[in-house]
């Protein structure tokens, strides 16, 4: 009963003291004409003290900020392979030490974090490493992952090494991952591997979709015979669709 009786009183001080200081200081803040004297306002400063947040031991920066799934070991790793990654010695040695000994998710977690870091170059090591696991069996969202990554940063040749080495394994990306690897064969100024890869598209299991056929037409209005092809695939596919033509209906042509 004395406990019971202790913390009733405890919790009624704590929001009188809360009560206090929310009406107390906007007065003050409004009124600056008013005289409060001295120890009232030493009171109310301790108790704005005493219900002041802690600092909970975890390191503030970007690698953490909405990442609270990586571990130490994880952490530690991406920390070591950014600092060596200008000195091949160094960083063989640390993958050797220290990489390899990752449990599964933490090297998942490693990969995923240089991919949003874009640090698209370490990325690619890790996932060869991935590769070369016991544990390991192709998935259609790693490569995904990783091919989006490489093309959002113009490295098409690793991407496109990427994506055989995803079709050698039997997986056909998704509509997203079709759409920025054509966008990042048009920014690179490749049509002609933009337009291979529209044809492995055509073969793809999946029902096709609008958006990478809307991006490679316009990527192709200065090739105007090889967007008259796709948008003959585009018509015939989605026929209730409507194709514009910008240059024709910018300068008044039609």
């Amino acid at each position: 009963m004395a406990i019971r009786s202790f913390w009733r009183s405890k919790s009624r001080f704590m929001i009188s003291s809360m009560t206090i200081r929310d009406f107390i200081v906007p007065i003050i803040a409004e009124s600056p004409t008013l005289i409060i004297p001295q120890n009232s306002i030493n009171e109310i400063n301790q108790m704005n003290s005493s219900v002041r947040c802690y600092h909970d031991g975890r390191p503030r920066g970007p690698l953490w900020r909405g990442k609270k799934l990586i571990g130490k070991e994880a952490l530690f790793v991406i920390l070591g392979i950014k600092r060596f990654k200008d000195d091949e010695d160094k960083l063989g040695k640390f993958i050797k030490t220290q990489v390899f000994r990752l449990l599964k998710m933490d090297m998942i977690a490693v990969l995923t974090e240089l991919e949003r870091q874009e640090e698209v170059g370490l990325a690619l090591k890790m996932f060869r490493i991935i590769q070369k696991q016991d544990w390991y069996k192709p998935d259609v969202y790693l490569y995904k992952d990783l091919i989006i990554a490489l093309a959002k940063n113009k490295k098409m040749e690793d991407a496109i090494q990427v994506w055989e080495s995803m079709r050698q394994e039997g997986l056909f990306p998704d509509c997203q991952t079709y759409a920025e690897v054509i966008r990042g064969f048009l920014r690179y100024g490749s049509p002609g591997d933009a337009m291979n890869v529209y044809e492995d598209m055509k073969k793809s299991p999946e029902p096709p979709e609008e958006l990478p056929f809307r991006i490679l037409m316009k990527g192709l209005l200065p090739h105007p015979l090889l967007r008259n092809k796709v948008k003959q695939d585009f018509e015939e596919i989605f026929p209730d669709r409507h194709v514009y033509d910008p240059p024709e209906e910018i300068f008044g042509l039609r």
